[in-house]
């Protein structure tokens, strides 16, 4: 059964009408009245915050920074990466002057011509160890000094050999180039026939100093020893 509606004297003397809800209202006692006011605060306050959560969401976190070479103040809210840049470091970079272009291109004759005092200091370098094996007693102190020399010869012949191939290819050069001049067309040695020619130098050089002999010896046995591991065995016969 609906309740009628109720009616209130107002302060100027006349009648309000008053609807279901108010009358419900003003039937209840205090205790009610302060319970359901708490209880509608404690809704709009719930409703104002999850409105302020979904605007800040939309937000990307802002990152603060004081001072323009100081480290970025990260939020405490979210946990850092694992590896983050804190001061950018400028890397010093090391230049190699045998691989850089600003040194210029490698030249070999300018190179032995301008290093050419290098060999003065070797020849007097092994002079010096010469005399001192001479005079050396000790035997492990001996050994060491006859490596070195062993070295040092070593490194002589082959730097020898270095410039006694870049002679020949500079000759060969000339040629060409004298033949292009004629009007001729330029002939290139190919890598068996420049073998070739070092091994004749090499006997003509031998035949000179009169170890030929002893050099051929050397390599018929060596060629008989390898003739004779290509032989099969004969367990295998």
């Amino acid at each position: 059964m609906r309740r009628a509606a109720g009616r209130r004297v107002g302060s100027g003397g006349g009648e309000e009408v008053m609807g279901p809800a108010a009358e419900d209202e003003a039937e209840l006692s205090l205790e009610e009245r302060l319970r359901m006011q708490s209880a509608a605060a404690t809704r709009a306050c719930r409703q104002l915050g999850n409105g302020k959560k979904t605007a800040q969401s939309g937000k990307a976190p802002v990152k603060q920074q004081l001072n323009k070479k100081g480290p970025v103040e990260m939020s405490a809210k979210k946990p850092m990466p694992f590896l983050r840049q804190v001061v950018p470091v400028t890397k010093k970079v090391h230049r190699d002057p045998r691989f850089d272009d600003l040194s210029g291109e490698y030249n070999p004759e300018i190179f032995m011509k301008t290093y050419s005092f290098l060999d003065t200091i070797k020849k007097q370098e092994k002079e010096m160890v010469q005399k001192q094996l001479k005079k050396c007693r000790n035997v492990e102190q001996k050994e060491k000094l006859q490596q070195l020399l062993n070295r040092m010869t070593q490194q002589e012949q082959a730097q020898k050999k270095q410039q006694k191939r870049r002679e020949r290819e500079l000759t060969l050069k000339r040629q060409q180039r004298e033949l292009a001049k004629q009007g001729k067309k330029p002939f290139f040695l190919k890598k068996s026939e420049k073998r070739k020619l070092e091994l004749a130098e090499k006997y003509a050089e031998l035949k000179r100093s009169g170890k030929l002999e002893s050099f051929l010896n050397k390599k018929r046995k060596r060629n008989a020893v390898k003739d004779k591991r290509r032989l099969p065995s004969q367990k295998n016969l």
